[in-house]
């Protein structure tokens, strides 16, 4: 079964973390498990955004958790938030293509 974690943060550094993403992904080609993501910015909150990250199961997104690279980019990122992230972790249920 696909599963999406969503990650919701603020920050006033937003560059900088989607410099860490962008590193992220460049030192973890072919080794990660996650899929297609999205960063977006909340339109009525400033400073808020939430990623959505793509997974082919559960179990692949436990396996790119494991990561030193994951682990390295997590606690990078938590100092460049204002507070702590809040996580989603959600089954897909159903995919709807347009």
């Amino acid at each position: 079964m696909a599963f999406v974690q969503m990650i919701e943060f603020s920050t006033t550094r937003a560059d900088e973390i989607r410099a860490l993403i962008d590193e992220y992904r460049a030192t973890t080609e072919g080794v990660r498990t996650s899929g297609a993501g999205t960063v977006c910015a909340d339109r009525d909150q400033p400073n808020r955004y939430v990623t959505i990250v793509q997974f082919d199961s559960y179990e692949d997104a436990m396996k790119n958790s494991e990561l030193p690279e994951t682990s390295a980019m997590a606690a990078r990122m938590m100092e460049l938030c204002d507070g702590p992230p809040t996580f989603r972790n959600l089954d897909v249920v159903e995919s709807i293509e347009p």
